[in-house]
């Protein structure tokens, strides 16, 4: 059987359980951080379900001008673009929660205007108007439209009050373009770099924090290196919460890449579940154990906080619960919360 064969089934095998992730039922299991848990009463509304616009940095190649559906397919563009995406917020009536089994949640509502070169980063900084930024980046197979959805529904689950982002690569969107999507992930390091120096040198910004998900924490790690090395303590005083949720990264490649962020080391929190089967597909065919589903006592051994999933989950998948499960949402608030000094 050749490698070839065997990449195409395990990819296949990846699909078919991303595609059942959505059945998993909530068992209500307890996620345990090293913070505990909080004793704050939840915010009703977050600032986005007040003013549903999310901030966009993207290397995909923009469609249409002006913009038009999908937006930003899964070529790679030239360089940054930027874009205020208008979200139409979910129904919150009984009718609509009903409905959104069926019909989703978030939406695009329209993009009015995309912004491309090198002023997109500067762009996205102003558009911020200097107030804490959340930063969602998304893993492998995910389009334009899912990851703008999967970033609204992040944001609004920890009732975010700053300015909800996006950084979007050029994903392919597709089960057996797991090498095509590496690739742009670490094609795109630039360009996300780029984007946190203009937010970190905004005289009037706030903090600067990340969630990455999957193939996207490959990104951010290798990012966060690239900034430390050339903007130094100053850029990095910025950055807030780093959450790594299901790190899909080879652990000799993350242990060597934690390393290097010397004192930002405590900003990173580690979402990880040694059930992960998402993880242990991409194990198979990428080789080597993946950081996501390691266990606790290695991924602290790096000196990384742990927020272990392994006992929550009943489902299939379990490698998106910090979309869906509050406990899980409820590690990424406490981590934002922490990097803002609360």
């Amino acid at each position: 059987m050749s490698s070839q064969t065997v990449s195409r089934r395990a990819l296949l095998r990846i699909g078919a359980l991303a595609g059942a992730a959505g059945l998993a039922p909530s068992l209500g299991a307890c996620v345990t951080d090293d913070l505990g848990p909080s004793g704050a009463l939840p915010e009703k509304q977050s600032a986005l379900d007040v003013m549903p616009v999310l901030l966009v940095a993207t290397t995909r190649k923009p469609v249409g001008t002006p913009p038009k559906p999908p937006y930003f397919n899964s070529e790679r563009g030239r360089g940054l673009s930027f874009a205020e995406v208008r979200l139409s917020p979910p129904d919150r009536s009984l009718l609509g929660k009903v409905s959104a089994v069926i019909t989703g949640d978030w939406t695009i509502g329209a993009v009015p205007k995309t912004e491309t070169g090198p002023g997109a980063a500067e762009a996205f900084a102003q558009a911020a108007l200097g107030r804490d930024v959340l930063i969602y980046v998304h893993g492998y197979r995910e389009s334009f439209e899912s990851a703008a959805v999967s970033a609204a529904r992040l944001s609004d689950g920890i009732r975010f009050r700053g300015v909800s982002g996006l950084f979007t690569w050029p994903s392919a969107a597709a089960t057996f373009d797991y090498n095509y999507d590496r690739e742009s992930a670490l094609w795109s390091r630039d360009a996300f770099e780029d984007l946190l120096k203009a937010l970190a040198a905004s005289p009037s910004g706030g903090r600067i924090n990340i969630v990455a998900h999957s193939m996207g924490t490959l990104l951010t790690l290798e990012t966060l290196r690239m900034l430390r090395a050339e903007a130094g303590e100053a850029a990095m005083s910025r950055i807030g919460a780093v959450v790594l949720a299901a790190p899909d990264i080879d652990f000799d490649l993350f242990s060597n890449g934690v390393a290097r962020l010397g004192p930002d080391l405590s900003k990173i929190t580690v979402i990880s579940s040694t059930n992960d089967r998402a993880l242990e597909l991409s194990a198979a065919l990428a080789g080597g154990v993946r950081a996501g589903a390691a266990d606790r006592a290695k991924l602290e051994a790096l000196g990384v906080r742990v927020a272990d999933a392994s006992d929550y989950g009943g489902g299939l998948i379990n490698h998106d619960l910090f979309l869906s499960n509050p406990d899980v949402q409820g590690v990424v608030k406490r981590a934002i919360a922490r990097g803002a000094g609360v």
